[in-house]
């Protein structure tokens, strides 16, 4: 018998049993649509946040922190960075530059409201040198490379917080900047007034060392100043190039000079974590989805089961005529197949489809997953686009048939091994 005979034996027979070939169909969609979407979104979320860090680091520069804990935190090993150690930093070999940054939490006023946001002390020229994409002002702004003490540049989600259209100021505006002095007894809070130079452009990325959305930026001398500190957060290092080499031989020559009492951490580390972190995830998310498609796999097995015990007397007079036991083998695991191929296929698309419903539910259409959380609890709505790889359309569709084939070799070799008289007896 030819194979096309057979395949076309096999699909005649499941055209027979619509419904429940359907709703056999049903159980492979289901594992394999979950597979599909779960995997999409992961990817989709994996890139977009990878490309928000990108945005917001510069892949050539390291970030000091005093501790060992890194950027993300840590014991408190009571060892401070100071604005001066800059000068010992920029004379190790491979550095182009380095800056201090001072921060602290406070609040900007305006005339036409008030936000709550991280006031960040920093050289405007050099900062703009690092981060020149993102360090930029809007059209009619200036961010001065010598600039006055008052001079305030804001981030874009501080003059347009809600993005609909209400701005609470423009460049050349006054506006109140304030701190918290929690040192002084009793607390107090200090204040003054200065003028905003430029309101950056839109940068939308995560804030690690670079410009955030959220930030409000002065000059790293009036911050020493108004915060009554030469302390600092981190040490921005710019390096000559990106090169692995570079960035590893740059860190242990900080470590050193800094008496191996500070963290640092390049942002190509960072993004390499993530990576890692978001491959984790992908593997555990597919094997929960593949749980299912284990579950629709013993119902394809059940379902074949009962079929060979319907079809016992068909199966009698096929071998009684001459239908040899490998063919009988064949026409079983062909039905498994074009179940699991048609359940495979629609299962991709409608995987694909349920990722996107998702991924626009989470991006503010209907749950408004948030992700930007600056120091000051400001949130920006993120937007995700899955992604639908070959790989991964080509590996669900060799899954969903896999484990079709796989689960009905069981009835369909007892099929194949039915004696003709038994199986013409068979009641």
């Amino acid at each position: 018998m030819k194979a096309s005979d057979i395949l076309s034996y096999s699909f005649s027979a499941i055209r027979l049993r619509k419904l429940r070939a359907g709703l056999t169909t049903l159980g492979v969609v289901i594992g394999i649509a979950a597979i599909v979407a779960l995997l999409s979104i992961t990817q989709g979320l994996q890139e977009t946040i990878t490309t928000q860090l990108q945005r917001g680091f510069a892949t050539d520069t390291l970030i000091v922190s005093a501790g060992g804990g890194g950027v993300f935190g840590g014991g408190d090993s009571g060892f401070k960075l100071f604005i001066n150690d800059t000068q010992t930093i920029n004379e190790l070999e491979n550095v182009e530059l380095s800056i201090a940054i001072i921060q602290r939490a406070g609040a900007i006023n305006f005339t036409a409201g008030a936000r709550n946001v991280t006031i960040v002390g920093v050289d405007f020229a050099e900062y703009a040198s690092i981060y020149r994409t993102t360090f930029a002002p809007e059209e009619g702004g200036n961010i001065p490379s010598n600039p006055a003490n008052d001079a305030i540049v804001v981030g874009k989600r501080v003059s347009d917080p809600w993005k609909n259209g209400t701005i609470l100021c423009n460049a050349n505006d006054t506006a109140t900047i304030v701190w918290l002095n929690a040192t002084a007894r009793p607390p107090k809070y200090e204040n003054y007034t200065g003028n905003v130079t430029a309101v950056l452009q839109e940068i939308g990325g995560f804030s690690i060392g670079g410009p955030s959305d959220f930030n409000v930026y002065i000059p790293i001398s009036q911050a020493q100043s108004f915060f009554g500190t030469d302390e600092c957060d981190v040490i921005i290092v710019k390096l000559t190039n990106d090169d692995k080499d570079t960035i590893e031989s740059v860190s242990k020559a900080i470590k050193a000079a800094l008496g191996d009492q500070v963290s640092v951490t390049s942002a190509t580390a960072v993004l390499n974590t993530l990576s890692s972190v978001f491959s984790i995830i992908e593997l555990f998310l597919a094997g929960i989805a593949a749980i299912s498609l284990l579950v629709a796999g013993i119902g394809i097995m059940n379902i074949m089961i009962v079929s060979l015990m319907e079809r016992t007397r068909e199966i009698g007079i096929l071998k009684a005529l001459g239908m040899k036991s490998r063919t009988v083998l064949l026409i079983f695991l062909g039905e498994s197949i074009i179940i699991g191929l048609l359940g495979a296929v629609i299962g991709v698309v409608s995987g694909w489809g349920l990722a996107n419903i998702v991924a626009y539910a989470l991006s503010g259409g209907g749950f408004g997953l948030r992700n930007q959380v600056s120091q000051t609890g400001n949130f920006n709505a993120m937007s995700i686009n899955p992604v639908l790889t070959p790989t991964v359309t080509m590996l669900a569709l060799a899954f969903g048939v896999g484990v079709s084939v796989i689960f009905a070799i069981y009835p369909a070799w007892r099929a194949s091994k039915l004696k003709p008289v038994e199986a013409l007896r068979y009641e």
